[in-house]
């Protein structure tokens, strides 16, 4: 543990961030890189939120981890490597995506509250259901993943700074600042 402007930070904290800010800054980049720093960060993260009593987003954790090992396959297949094109989704998917995150992110966020001593079981769960959306959005190397990712941080934020895992929620301003530019490269990719 050590303390920053007064406040106390864990190494676990610290490592699980480092590494998954790498990865998060390498999808900004369309970078295969992306997948395996993820599977490590994601890795870290679980012990953290479980420590915090955040249950939904160990749940998270496990579907990063995952995902990631898909996505890093899924990035590697493609016969130029990194250069696999940038498209735009669909809006019936996005639509259906927004009502089907709706109602698990309502189901899910009523278990935990019924059945854990979960904090914020709601909120938990949106930002599970919609990093879930962003991460298959991402895997597919859809431009609109970047707004379900300024969405979801903008809920994770003020989630963590509640928990006191503040470097977490730095960071995940941060990575808010990093989707918007991340969006704009994107949609430059995406038309090139």
């Amino acid at each position: 543990m050590i303390t920053l402007f007064g406040i106390s930070i864990s190494w676990l904290e610290i490592a699980a961030n480092v590494i998954t800010a790498a990865g998060i800054f390498m999808a900004g980049r369309n970078s295969i890189h992306t997948w395996w720093l993820g599977i490590i960060g994601c890795s870290l993260f679980v012990i953290l939120f479980y420590q915090n009593q955040l249950y939904a987003d160990v749940t998270l954790q496990f579907f990063f981890i995952a995902s990631s090992v898909v996505g890093w396959f899924r990035w590697s297949r493609h016969a130029s490597g990194d250069e696999r094109p940038v498209t735009h989704a669909r809006v019936q998917t996005l639509g259906l995506a927004l009502i089907g995150g709706l109602i698990v992110a309502t189901t899910y966020g009523a278990l935990l509250h019924r059945f854990t001593d979960a904090y914020a079981p709601y909120v938990d769960s949106a930002v599970l259901v919609g990093s879930v959306i962003a991460q298959l959005l991402m895997m597919e190397r859809k431009v609109e993943n970047w707004p379900v990712w300024l969405i979801v941080n903008s809920v994770a934020v003020p989630l963590y700074a509640s928990r006191g895992i503040y470097l977490t929620a730095f960071l995940y301003g941060v990575y808010w600042l990093n989707a918007l530019v991340s969006w704009r490269v994107w949609w430059k990719l995406a038309r090139a």
